[in-house]
């Protein structure tokens, strides 16, 4: 499965990335992996059948995304929905009334803008916004499955073609991978090619083994689950409470 994620996103990720600007709000990456804090507001997704996976979120680097998601969640926007694209070792997608990855729109009934931060990276269980290019954010998001196997795997497939992933991130022309945010991905796994081309606005705390679990689902050849993966709500409240 992981090479087949590989070949895809070689033939994909030149034309993923958007040319957006860095946040000035910068987030440490212990406090990105860290546990919510006591009164701190985080999410429960509840997932039919699977269980629960836990958020919190980036409010000062990503607050649009933020609002945007907690008060669809609190309307019940999300209820019922389905993650409509499942791709083991890469991630999960929801959000879309439609089910097909084309509908959706925010609680402002129209796009919003990109807020990227150059140290938010789209490590395993980061939860962001998906789009259909520079500042097209509406109601889908996704979260970040792929471990630290999937970027080992990702590398040594790359170093068969005489390439690094350093060197190939720079060929695509994606975001730098610095030595110290490769070190990250190959502990904590990721998709550093979606960094700086998709908002992060949160990151799992607990469930991890739902959101694998879910990961694993059987899809077709379109990557949708034989299955329906259904979102039974998402609820947002005071952790510690």
């Amino acid at each position: 499965m992981k090479k087949k994620v590989l070949l895809c996103l070689m033939a994909v990720m030149a034309a993923v990335f958007s040319a957006g600007c860095g946040s000035e709000e910068s987030v440490a990456v212990e406090d990105q992996l860290a546990m919510p804090e006591e009164g701190e507001t985080v999410a429960e997704i509840q997932i039919r059948d699977y269980g629960s996976i836990f958020v919190r979120f980036f409010e000062e680097a990503a607050p649009k995304a933020v609002e945007n998601f907690i008060q669809h969640s609190e309307e019940g926007y999300y209820d019922g929905l389905t993650f409509h694209r499942v791709i083991d070792d890469f991630m999960i997608q929801g959000g879309d009334p439609e089910g097909t990855g084309a509908g959706g729109e925010s609680i402002w009934g129209e796009y919003f803008e990109d807020e990227f931060s150059d140290t938010l990276y789209p490590l395993r269980g980061a939860l962001c916004m998906a789009n259909r290019g520079s500042d097209t954010n509406g109601s889908q998001f996704f979260i970040v499955q792929a471990d630290a196997s999937t970027i080992l795997d990702m590398e040594e497939q790359l170093a068969a073609l005489g390439m690094t992933l350093q060197e190939y991130m720079e060929q695509i022309g994606g975001a730098e991978l610095t030595d110290e945010a490769l070190e990250l991905y190959e502990e904590y796994g990721g998709t550093p090619w979606l960094h700086m081309a998709h908002t992060v606005f949160g990151q799992v705390y607990d469930g991890y083994d739902v959101l694998d679990a879910v990961a694993g689902a059987a899809t077709d050849s379109n990557d949708v689950p034989e299955e329906e993966v259904v979102i039974e709500t998402i609820t947002i409240f005071t952790y510690g409470e």
